[in-house]
């Protein structure tokens, strides 16, 4: 009577298929990682955008008090969760703008999320953007290239 069981050239077999598969699926895996980051920096810019836009709109109606030469957008980006408080609210309201600060997901996981984003003052030119006395806008600080080929910092 034959032992039951698979020999050692079957096991050896299996694990070489089991070895490709592995191999092939690993790209596909980065590739889906990398959509998931964009998707999420897309999103986020999107959301910080809004909110540098409400906050102008916001100033523009008179709700936040500034000085006369003040561009009418943040000091910083903590602004946008922290809030300011409403000119308009006898009762002392705040207006916020967000709920909490998104992070570049392409950037140092242990930097604070107001830090992970490039900054650009209302008065930098969109060819040299800088940080400044407000934020007008905002990056990310990463050098990769996207899928589409173009760089994340230029979105």
């Amino acid at each position: 009577m034959r032992a039951r069981g698979f020999t050692l050239i079957e096991m050896l077999v299996v694990l070489a298929i089991l070895g490709v598969l592995a191999a092939a699926a690993r790209p596909m895996l980065l590739l889906a990682q990398q959509r998931q980051q964009e998707f999420a920096l897309r999103e986020a810019l999107r959301s910080l955008r809004g909110a540098l836009d409400a906050y102008k709109r916001a100033a523009a109606e008179g709700q936040i008090l500034q000085a006369p030469d003040d561009s009418g957008y943040p000091p910083d980006l903590l602004v946008l969760v922290n809030g300011v408080p409403d000119a308009k609210s006898a009762s002392g309201r705040r207006l916020y703008f967000l709920r909490r600060l998104p992070r570049d997901p392409f950037a140092d996981p242990t930097l604070p999320p107001e830090q992970s984003w490039g900054l650009r003052a209302y008065d930098s030119s969109p060819e040299d953007p800088r940080p400044g006395r407000d934020v007008f806008d905002v990056r990310s600080l990463s050098t990769r290239r996207a899928l589409d080929g173009s760089y994340y910092k230029d979105w």
